[in-house]
């Protein structure tokens, strides 16, 4: 500094204490420019004032000389105190050299700023509020200085300029909020620790709304949620707890919508205090909020559906993520299903992309995972799908679009890897979305049916059982009616299939043609729609391709089917589809499936009353279709005359075995057959032996069957059990059996029974070829039966 340079009015005693290392002699010069400072006061001297503050400023307080720079501090300290009241008017020209020495390297020269300017904020209290900003950056900085005595001192000074904030109500918040949003992204501990304490103060503040500027801050709030520090994390957790209490108070001033991306980021954080957090909002915010949540329910989804799959370990998350699905789903109405055009009650706001609104939350490009759908989705797709909709429930009507959510539903049935309680919610969102919007949701059918049918090889029962709660509503709901929807598994299956329908009387000519007219998609009974014959030839392809599905699987599923279904409609199309399989070997075990199922399941038991008389028009059909198919299997054409009582065509069709190749699997299927007719289900047929007048070719066929067999504990069964025939001499005559009356099957005249003979024959001596094609290729095990 030269000493022979003019610091009027700073007398040079002054300006050489000022210059000296010791504090006590910089002390002593700062008591005389108070001193000389108030005489200007009450001199009303302001150029002299203005004077010798800015040389302060930019010969001491800005030297290059660490003395001198600490004097220069102390002086404008003095200055300050000297001022008083008013020291407002000179408040720039004297925190702004303080400021700038808070980035000094110097510790004790940072310490002595935080001195003066403490000196300065308490002599002009509510009038630095104007320059908040300055002392707030400047002070957020301290907050994480490395000496210790540096942080005394600014902690001092952060609680002084607290009780000023707080005891005053001119604080510009909207001033603040860009550098709180700035500073807020800050990852060392102690400025976040600095950044959580002014948030609580301002929160406490009744004048302050900090609630409005939430969004600004709430993804930061979540960043330091997930500190390393117990102590922070505690802080940042009451602070949200705090904002919480004030949403639950006031829900009508809150910006929902503009919060709900960050939701959605951090309910998929890894840390599980930021996700436990995080979801919990969104609980509230979809109870809270309803309807202004729905276009934000892919990205919801996306966070939420696979915590319900957690374990113990997180069960908090587990439970309350399933609260929010729940409450999500509430949201879903009928009146969502019409046209996504809603009526304006009120003009519009501009609506903004699904990228603009996730662009808008500044510092979100570490928060939080993706989610785990995105990758499948394909460019331009974004799940966290969401307009700019108003937070007040009074402004334009929410449109539910459904193709984000049937996107994230999609790709999580897709994940084999994901758990079985996420499927499962994920099969109930599809049901209900099938039965609250079920026009818009046939638009996504085509697209879903594959993993739909996928999803019945899944382990767990109960998954399989929802899975096919939706195929079922996609099979009968009106909603799919359609002229022609299209094959859903390839354009192999476009095939002509007879008619589904119940037959009405004055039809019976159906009956006696070997093929009826088909329709083009679907039965035509009420409950049916143009998928569900698709939905049969979808079924039946994969049970074809999955061997292990239909023996493991299959019965539980056509049994299930016929709960949720029309069970005659079922077996109708499957035996017409069969009818058709080009494949032999599965017709003939499908079949052979459906026909254990028919005769041995308590869902089937309308069904078998039905067939038991075919005294209707109805049964006759029924019977009919279910023949042409079951000839697949020889001895399950049989059962079929057996459950209705067509005895004689059963004697006629065991007379013809003895034209077929018998095996071993043969064999079985017959031993099997004679254990079935001792089980309850064929007790009216054992009753019927009584009356041996009645049905002679009854037990003709059970002697036929008898002799197919060789003489095994089957063999041994049937044969106790036609020794129990009374009188069975009557059998040895012709004439006795001219004079007995007409089998049950007389009852059914409109039956061409030598057609559907033929027909046996027909697809049993396809079999015969097949069997000898595979014999000649060599693939073919012979099991032939040598007797």
């Amino acid at each position: 500094m030269n000493p022979e340079k003019d610091f009027a009015p700073l007398t040079p005693n002054i300006v050489r204490a000022l210059n000296d290392k010791l504090y006590e002699k910089r002390k002593v010069a700062a008591l005389e420019i108070e001193k000389l400072v108030r005489e200007f006061v009450a001199q009303n001297n302001a150029v002299q004032i203005k004077h010798v503050i800015q040389t302060l400023s930019q010969e001491f307080a800005l030297s290059q000389h660490p003395h001198s720079r600490k004097g220069g501090l102390i002086g404008l300290a003095a200055c300050s105190i000297a001022l008083g009241k008013d020291s407002g008017l000179y408040l720039k020209e004297l925190i702004e050299p303080v400021l700038t020495c808070f980035n000094d390297s110097d510790s004790r020269l940072r310490y002595y700023a935080c001195e003066a300017l403490y000196n300065i904020v308490k002599v002009a209290r509510g009038a630095v509020l104007p320059h908040f900003n300055e002392l707030f950056d400047g002070l957020s900085k301290l907050a994480a200085d490395a000496d210790p005595n540096v942080k005394s001192g600014s902690e001092l000074l952060d609680r002084l300029l607290k009780d000023i904030v707080t005891e005053n109500n001119k604080f510009d918040l909207v001033g603040f909020i860009p550098l709180l949003r700035e500073r807020i992204y800050s990852n060392n501990q102690y400025a976040r620790q600095f950044i959580i304490s002014w948030i609580l103060v301002l929160e406490s503040v009744p004048d302050i709304n900090l609630l409005d500027y939430l969004p600004e801050i709430l993804d930061g709030l979540f960043q330091i949620l997930g500190d390393n520090s117990k102590e922070i994390r505690k802080m940042c957790e009451v602070v949200l707890g705090e904002f919480l209490k004030e949403i639950k108070k006031n829900p009508s001033s809150v910006k929902f919508a503009e919060m709900a991306n960050i939701l959605v980021i951090h309910c998929q954080a890894t840390d599980d205090l930021i996700q436990l957090t995080a979801i919990c909002w969104m609980r509230e915010f979809i109870q809270l909020a309803g309807r202004v949540m729905l276009p934000y329910s892919s990205g919801i989804l996306t966070a939420v559906l696979p915590c319900l799959a957690y374990d113990d370990r997180k069960k908090s998350i587990k439970e309350v993520a399933n609260v929010c699905n729940q409450s999500l789903m509430k949201l879903v109405t009928p009146e969502d299903d019409e046209s996504d055009e809603p009526k304006s009650v009120a003009p519009r706001p501009p609506e903004a992309t699904p990228d603009d609104s996730l662009a808008n939350q500044e510092g979100t490009a570490t928060g939080g995972p993706e989610g785990s759908c995105d990758s499948s989705f394909g460019s331009g797709i974004n799940v966290f799908t969401a307009a700019s909709l108003a937070h007040s429930s009074e402004r334009t009507p929410v449109t539910l679009h459904l193709d984000g959510i049937v996107q994230v539903l999609n790709c999580h049935l897709s994940d084999m890897a994901i758990g079985m309680m996420t499927r499962i919610a994920v099969l109930k969102w599809l049901y209900h979305l099938y039965i609250k919007t079920p026009r818009k949701m046939f638009q996504h059918t085509d697209s879903l049916f594959p993993i739909l049918l996928q999803t019945l090889s899944d382990e767990s029962d109960e998954v399989i059982l929802k899975d096919l709660e939706v195929l079922a509503e996609i099979a009968s709901s009106p909603a799919g009616q359609t002229d022609d929807p299209g094959p859903l598994d390839g354009p192999d299956l476009r095939v002509n299939h007879s008619e589904l329908q119940v037959p009405t009387p004055g039809r019976a000519g159906l009956l006696n043609t070997p093929g009826t007219k088909g329709l083009e998609c679907s039965p035509s009974t009420p409950t049916m729609n143009s998928y569900f014959y698709k939905f049969m030839i979808n079924l039946l392809k994969r049970f074809s391709s999955e061997r292990k599905l239909l023996e493991v699987r299959g019965a539980f599923i056509i049994r299930q089917l016929c709960l949720l279904l029309n069970a005659e409609n079922i077996f109708h199309s499957m035996a017409d589809i069969l009818l058709r399989e080009e494949d032999l070997k599965f017709a003939s075990t499908m079949v052979h499936t459906l026909n254990t199922i028919l005769l041995t399941s308590t869902e089937l038991f309308q069904l078998r009353n039905q067939l038991k008389d075919l005294k209707t028009l109805e049964s006759q059909n029924l019977f009919c279709c279910l023949y042409r198919s079951w000839c697949h299997n020889p001895v399950t054409t049989v059962s079929l005359c057996f459950l209705t009582q067509n005895y004689r065509h059963a004697y006629d069709l065991i007379q013809k075995f003895g034209d077929l190749e018998v095996t071993v699997d043969f064999l079985t299927e017959v031993d099997k057959l004679v254990q079935l007719i001792e089980c309850p289900i064929f007790t009216y047929l054992r009753l019927q032996l009584l009356d041996v007048k009645n049905n002679p070719y009854l037990i003709k066929a059970l002697y036929g069957l008898l002799m197919l067999l060789p003489q095994s504990s089957a063999f041994q069964l049937l044969s106790h059990r036609l020794q129990c025939v009374p009188n069975p001499e009557l059998l040895q005559t012709e004439d006795s059996l001219k004079a007995a009356p007409k089998s049950h099957q007389a009852d059914s005249p409109s039956i061409d029974y030598a057609e559907l003979l033929q027909h046996f024959e027909k697809v049993q001596k396809k079999h015969l070829e097949v069997r000898h094609q595979r014999s000649g290729r060599g693939d073919h095990l012979d099991r032939r039966v040598v007797l």
